[in-house]
């Protein structure tokens, strides 16, 4: 447990965009379970460690939220919100939503998708280089890309992505918004969900939600109008908002050392291996996963009771010496490399193929398109995301 008394206020800020909070290193050493303060004033304990962080992520008996777990922000958040307890958390029925689900993210389908996301790489590349340099990555190429991709993939206009940015953006509160804002812009979006379910029933498209609405799972059952319009909500906000982040992250690890951007330029095969390596480097990956301990749990910091709430830490854990040698260092060969940002066990990110291949595509074009690609400022001058559930930065500027 920590040190006595010590209640650490979470999220814990980066120093940087690149460098981690010395706090990691500090309670992986020691206090493995800690007390946290979250933004909603409510406690909850800190997993910090590789070990204890898969454990409880990879543990079926957990889920996300109850009625009785520490809330995470005044508003409740994307944990505890209407969408997370509209759908299956644990058990038979969470599977069975889940292969209806995965379904779309097969690698045969990853396949069929590559020649499009490239396309539109390149097209988005197109514009900011005629726009002309500096530029920001972040709102030319990382927001833009898999915006394309999830409206793609649900059936629903792109031209709306600035409303699917705004309505994320308060779902993954945890300082930002008020409640009326967050209330009302929470209510506009089950209304277009909703209201785009509805068409999707009346004219099916090629897409998954016209295939959810139309199939049944493995008990031949058809999803609900609720959890439809939760499941079509939930893949809008994390199809485009963690991966946006995560390119501009990509970039500013690669770029804040050239050395690192001449390596890739040099064998564009690493770029697999350093995209995963980026995952695991990320030193600004948001909140972590919210698990509820519906009973208790021996871990390597303690014994931790029934009724924990335990916040699960990937960024640190990422960071564990004892799981990566040198885990200090940004290594764009580490392989194997058994990262934990996409979680583990039956929770684990559902989009990661998908969310993957937008990220090598998205390398791979810049590679090709711009190799003189470089910061336009200092990387400890970028910008982190304030107040928001997920990590990432305000803008990523560029020059060439």
């Amino acid at each position: 447990m920590t040190d006595g008394d010590e209640i650490v206020d979470y999220p814990i800020p980066p120093v940087n965009a690149i460098q981690p909070p010395a706090e990691w290193e500090r309670l992986r050493q020691r206090c493995p379970v800690a007390h946290v303060r979250l933004p909603s004033g409510d406690q909850a304990t800190l997993l910090t460690r590789y070990d204890d962080v898969k454990q409880v992520l990879a543990d079926p008996r957990f889920t996300r939220t109850a009625d009785d777990a520490a809330r995470v922000s005044e508003s409740g958040g994307v944990f505890n919100s209407e969408m997370a307890s509209s759908l299956p958390q644990s058990g038979a029925a969470h599977q069975r939503w889940r292969r209806r689900i995965t379904k779309w993210f097969t690698a045969k389908r990853m396949i069929a998708l590559r020649p499009g996301i490239e396309a539109m790489a390149d097209r988005l590349v197109d514009e900011m280089i005629k726009q002309g340099s500096p530029a920001d990555l972040k709102a030319s190429l990382g927001f833009p890309l898999p915006v394309w991709v999830i409206c793609d993939l649900l059936g629903v206009p792109e031209s709306d992505r600035d409303r699917f940015a705004y309505w994320s953006d308060t779902l993954l509160n945890l300082t930002r918004y008020e409640q009326a804002e967050i209330d009302s812009a929470q209510a506009e979006f089950v209304a277009y969900m909703a209201g785009h379910i509805a068409a999707r029933r009346e004219a099916p498209g090629a897409d998954l939600l016209s295939e959810l609405i139309t199939g049944t799972d493995a008990a031949g059952e058809r999803m609900t109008d609720r959890m439809l319009v939760s499941t079509g909500m939930g893949l809008l906000v994390a199809g485009h908002e963690t991966t946006a982040n995560m390119i501009g992250k990509m970039l500013a690890m690669l770029l804040a050392d050239r050395g690192h951007w001449e390596a890739l330029l040099a064998d564009p095969a690493l770029v697999r291996t350093a995209v995963e390596e980026t995952l695991r480097y990320d030193a600004n990956p948001g909140f972590g996963m919210i698990r509820y301990l519906s009973e208790e749990v021996e871990v390597s910091g303690g014994v931790l009771p029934a009724g924990t709430t335990a916040v699960c830490s990937m960024g640190s854990a990422n960071r564990d010496e004892a799981a990566f040698e040198d885990a200090a260092e940004l290594d764009l060969s580490r392989s194997p490399n058994v990262h934990l940002s996409f979680g583990a066990g039956p929770h684990s990110c559902i989009g990661q193929p998908l969310a993957r291949l937008e990220l090598q595509v998205t390398l791979e074009v810049l590679l090709r398109r711009l190799p003189t690609l470089e910061l336009a400022v200092a990387a400890a001058d970028l910008r982190p995301v304030e107040g928001l559930a997920v990590g990432g930065l305000r803008e990523v500027p560029v020059k060439w």
